[in-house]
């Protein structure tokens, strides 16, 4: 059973209200929405097995500090750091960029594709 103080209001609720107010804040919430996405997959994957960031670390080669960077979720990893992370750990890592006001969904084309080290890299573009 989950206990609320009364009043207290919920950290999403805290954020949408912040998102309303702030412009400056909206702008760096969107910014790193990449960044917290990942650091949430991290951290799950972390949470699933039962590791430290000291031994997820040491299973990706990176100092315990890299770990926890990524998992502030405060800056947006390069392509280069999601390929090494879907290798290392076997995730699958989707990012979609549409333009605002637009769907995901749809047919793209792909116009770069690439296989190396077991892993597959996709660049697709649509309309």
């Amino acid at each position: 059973m989950k206990a609320k103080l009364a009043g207290a209001r919920s950290s999403r609720e805290l954020v949408a209200r912040d998102l309303e107010r702030d412009p400056e804040y909206r702008r760096e919430w969107e910014r790193t929405e990449v960044a917290r996405a990942v650091a949430l997959v991290v951290v799950a994957y972390r949470a699933k097995r039962g590791l430290s960031q000291r031994k997820l670390a040491e299973q990706l080669g990176w100092k315990p500090s890299q770990v926890a960077r990524l998992e502030l979720g405060e800056h947006n990893p390069s392509f280069e750091t999601l390929i090494f992370l879907a290798q290392r750990l076997g995730l699958r890592l989707t990012v979609t960029v549409v333009p605002p006001g637009r769907k995901a969904a749809g047919k793209a084309e792909v116009v770069h594709e690439r296989e190396a080290d077991g892993s597959r890299v996709r660049v697709a573009v649509g309309a």
